[in-house]
């Protein structure tokens, strides 16, 4: 699925907020519990360090912070949302979505509120849902949060996975302005490929004595991402009649060092344009790309004018981007 925006209705981001819990684990922590090393771990993710959320904090406790700052940010509150999208595959529980407890308490009781389920890819689909509905009218003001605690359905005994994931969530406040904002989406998942990324046990689906943990096969969604990065953002490029060269910020999922910087090499970014925080956050899911933009906003990459290019995927297998003229001043 692909299009561009509608040129007579711009919608953009108006607030972001990003947060991660406080409780820092290093490589050499990882290293007492699996057979792995700091080395091994850097070598084949760049990932030093990612955060993990604490025993009583379940997703609406670490995305309520980030929503809290989007619509400071976007100068709003809770009454002013009629529309909350939750994307993650770590909802507090199955019912109530987690989107209508946050929903409660952040007093957005005008709000319709669900969550949304498409692994790693979620805030990049939960975003074009929240641009549909309030490009189309039927919503004012839209708060997407995206974020996992990933650490709640990992194996701590699996080297493969637990070196990958961290626990964090972002935010962001969609409404319609005057100048252009979102520009063009792309959109897509593959589901024969589900079987490379999964979580048996964790729905109506029976197995045998599953451990509802985090099952990957790393090289073959290392394939997938590698190849999706690129054809997804030059899918979303051609679109709108853009070329890579017009790209001041790239905003990948942060899933691997080495995914970002091949997927860099063939698009032709230079390295001074993409946001890189995998290092010190680990792959957070649906609080990926919300937790990286908060970032480049932080240290002032995201100006007024900029073009900026967000691509995210994961399990499904899904993959999505989304192309922005950046509005909102930092």
């Amino acid at each position: 699925m692909i299009g561009t925006g509608r040129s007579d209705v711009p919608v953009t981001i108006t607030g972001l907020g990003a947060y991660a819990p406080e409780r820092v684990v290093t490589n050499d922590e990882l290293s007492q519990l699996v057979d792995t090393s700091n080395e091994w771990i850097m070598e084949r993710t760049g990932i030093r360090e990612r955060r993990v959320a604490a025993d009583s904090d379940a997703l609406s406790d670490i995305s309520l912070p980030a929503a809290q700052q989007a619509l400071e940010q976007a100068g709003s509150d809770g009454k002013d949302i009629d529309l909350l999208i939750v994307a993650t595959v770590t909802p507090d529980m199955m019912f109530p979505s987690t989107s209508a407890i946050l929903a409660d308490r952040l007093r957005a009781t005008d709000a319709a509120a669900y969550d949304l389920s498409a692994g790693c890819t979620g805030f990049m689909y939960a975003v074009v849902q929240a641009y549909g509905m309030v490009a189309s009218g039927l919503s004012r003001r839209a708060l997407v949060v995206g974020g996992d605690v990933l650490s709640r359905i990992l194996d701590w005994s699996d080297r493969s996975t637990v070196v990958l994931f961290g626990d964090g969530a972002g935010a962001v406040v969609l409404e319609p302005v005057d100048e252009p904002g979102f520009l063009a989406f792309e959109l897509g998942a593959d589901g024969a490929g589900g079987e490379h990324l999964w979580l048996p046990g964790s729905g109506s689906r029976r197995f045998e004595d599953p451990d509802q943990f985090v099952k990957m096969n790393g090289r073959e969604v290392f394939k997938f991402a590698t190849r999706v990065l690129v054809q997804s953002g030059e899918a979303v490029l051609d679109s709108y009649g853009a070329s890579i060269d017009d790209v001041d910020v790239y905003v990948p999922h942060q899933a691997n060092v080495r995914i970002i910087e091949h997927a860099t090499k063939k698009l032709g970014i230079p390295s001074d344009r993409v946001v890189i925080n995998v290092d010190r956050y680990g792959n957070t899911s649906s609080g990926s790309i919300p937790l990286a933009l908060a970032e480049a906003q932080a240290d002032g990459r995201l100006q007024p004018g900029k073009l900026v290019l967000m691509t995210g995927m994961g399990a499904g297998l899904t993959w999505g981007s989304a192309l922005l003229r950046w509005t909102k001043e930092a």
